[in-house]
């Protein structure tokens, strides 16, 4: 079944957890899809495992569209959310609806995400009323390492925990269909979870969100450079790859590959005829 908005709210009232991972081109999105997930973000986390930058502040509006096309060619039945990079809404409102169309008509999402509080309510509601669904996020926001002073763990002391509280009803209030939550203490994140009747989506906010997100790089342990805290690695595919690239590397070297059972032939008359 197609999972959309309405689904993956609908699932909330039940009770049932929704399951969201980030995909970032055509044959992995598709495997993903295939695996049963409710939801894949195509997420601006894919400057650092993709493109190799240092964060997610140098990606593109067209890096977004890029990858975004690919994944939505990829996943049927999935909710594809893409997020909208670094200064492609914080301008101004104008900004943030023309991009969120692009990323919509473009790039063919069915949602997309942007961070932050109360300072974009006024982006949130314009998407919304342009009937692009939003998707927030709050608590640890990548593109704002800069004033954070890193990855930080977000609403530990009384006033930045009431605020997350607040930004959440106020992101429901402005037209968010759901609100991602990462790098949140547990107990605040399911706290939220219960005042707020959108879904939340938690990634390093324990487990009373009412649904979770990984990076696939990092559930399958393919992305070295650093492990959260937050990441259970799900299976060592990584190293699974680099044993198959140095078989590969091994038999190529030995004449062990490609065997004849690799090959195409053609008849010895056919051959004579060439000397």
């Amino acid at each position: 079944m197609k999972n959309t908005v309405v689904t993956i709210q609908e699932a909330k009232k039940r009770g049932e957890k929704i399951t969201m991972l980030t995909a970032y081109d055509y044959s992995m999105a598709k495997l993903i899809d295939e695996s049963g997930i409710n939801m894949i973000l195509v997420g601006d986390s894919l400057g650092m495992v993709m493109l190799g930058y240092e964060d997610t502040l140098s990606v593109t509006m067209e890096d977004m569209i890029h990858h975004t096309k690919a994944v939505t060619r990829g996943a049927k039945n999935a909710l594809i959310v893409a997020d909208m990079p670094f200064m492609s809404y914080q301008a101004s409102v104008y900004d943030a609806v023309c991009n969120a169309g692009r990323l919509m008509k473009e790039g063919r999402a069915q949602a997309v995400k942007l961070e932050g509080g109360k300072e974009v309510f006024p982006q949130i509601e314009a998407i919304t009323k342009a009937s692009i669904p939003v998707v927030a996020h709050l608590g640890l926001t990548p593109q704002s390492l800069n004033v954070f002073g890193g990855f930080k763990v977000q609403g530990k002391s009384e006033e930045a925990a009431k605020k997350l509280i607040e930004d959440a009803k106020g992101a429901e209030a402005a037209g968010a269909v759901a609100v991602v939550l990462e790098c949140v203490p547990a107990k605040l994140a399911e706290l939220i979870s219960k005042q707020i009747n959108i879904p939340t989506i938690g990634i390093g906010a324990g487990a009373g969100c009412d649904g979770q997100v990984l990076v696939y790089q990092d559930m399958l342990a393919m992305f070295g450079d650093f492990k959260p805290k937050f990441v259970k690695q799900f299976g060592q595919i990584g190293e699974q790859m680099k044993a198959a690239f140095s078989q590969y590397i091994k038999e190529v070297q030995n004449g062990v590959f490609p065997a004849e059972q690799h090959t195409y032939g053609i008849s010895d008359e056919m051959l004579e005829k060439l000397y």
